[in-house]
């Protein structure tokens, strides 16, 4: 049976307090998860109120989408600005929103994941809406978070959004 010593104890209890205390190892930003949060905030209002450039300024150049249905991938800041350019001239178009349930930072890289849930509807036709789960990583980019990846999965549906979906179709 394994017993530790004293010596092992102590020098346990320095790592940690040492770790605890170290600034080197303290989070230099301790308030980026709500930083990360408002940026989602962003984000959903530019796509309510159909700003683009609000949208851009978000996206960091290469960000990645993975649609919640037909996992089309839209690569770079360009082409998703003018996927929701053309979504904004449809006057019934489709209004999304995310809504993070967590929001984790990595350790040791300017990194955040968010995980949640969104939902998409029409502005004329409330019946025709998606919804489902998501997750977001973030990079921090001199001092600004940027949204580099976004991948979606639908779960539920209703009206015209439901078309061709069958359970393992």
């Amino acid at each position: 049976m394994f017993r530790p010593s004293s010596r092992g104890i102590a020098a346990a209890a320095l790592i940690v307090a040492f770790t605890m205390q170290s600034p080197a190892l303290a989070d230099p930003h301790p308030d980026a998860a709500a930083v990360v949060r408002a940026q989602r905030e962003v984000f959903n209002r530019a796509l309510a109120q159909g700003d683009a450039a609000r949208i851009a300024a978000v996206l960091a150049d290469d960000a990645i989408l993975v649609s919640g249905t037909e996992s089309h991938v839209i690569r770079g800041k360009a082409a998703q600005v003018e996927l929701w350019e053309k979504s904004f001239s449809n006057a019934n178009r489709t209004i999304y929103k995310r809504t993070p349930s967590s929001i984790t930072l990595s350790p040791i890289f300017p990194l955040a994941l968010e995980v949640g849930t969104w939902r998409g509807g029409k502005v004329d036709s409330p019946g025709d809406w998606a919804a489902g789960s998501y997750t977001a990583k973030w990079r921090r980019v001199n001092g600004t978070w940027k949204l580099e990846v976004e991948t979606y999965m639908t779960t539920a549906c209703g009206g015209s959004f439901c078309q061709g979906a069958a359970l393992g179709s």
